[in-house]
């Protein structure tokens, strides 16, 4: 489980991307963009991570942050269920968010696509890991930059099943 109020919790930057997701509060903010609060503590200073779309972003340009390595070699993870998590995607000229389930010699599968306006407002997404194999994987999740300045994705809450 990883609520990003210390950081990152062992999520990692992808390196072949254009851009990062940043950890930030709302309470920091200079302009009116992303949650008024992180979804764990309902508060402005609650911790979160997000991209902007900025003038320094290129509208299609990409930030991927991919989890730790989970192994189905354990007994316990043969079937590892789903993740959990909560996103923020609001503004008029929003990108997109995809999560892939990622093996470890780079083979991609999408779990999600999802683009445009979802609300202003945290909204819980389950998606279910593909199972089978006894290869290792990550879960990556990409941010599209928008065309508006002021339009972002956030992130918060990203948790594993159990079984993971």
């Amino acid at each position: 489980h990883c609520n990003f109020e210390f950081d990152l919790c062992g999520w990692k930057q992808d390196e072949n991307d254009d851009f990062d997701w940043n950890l930030r509060t709302s309470s920091t903010t200079k302009m009116s963009t992303g949650p008024a609060t992180d979804h764990t503590l309902q508060e402005p200073s609650g911790h979160y991570i997000f991209i902007k779309s900025s003038f320094l972003q290129l509208p299609g340009q990409k930030a991927r942050i991919s989890s730790p390595i989970l192994s189905r070699r354990s007994k316990n993870c043969k079937v590892c269920g789903g993740i959990f998590f909560y996103y923020h995607m609001y503004g008029a000229h929003i990108g997109s968010l995809i999560v892939y389930q990622r093996t470890v010699v780079k083979n991609e599968k999408i779990l999600l696509n999802l683009t445009g306006n979802q609300q202003n407002s945290w909204q819980r997404r389950a998606l279910t890991l593909a199972g089978g194999g006894d290869e290792d994987f990550q879960v990556v999740f990409e941010g599209i930059a928008g065309k508006g300045p002021k339009d972002g994705i956030a992130l918060d809450d990203l948790t594993f099943s159990r079984e993971c």
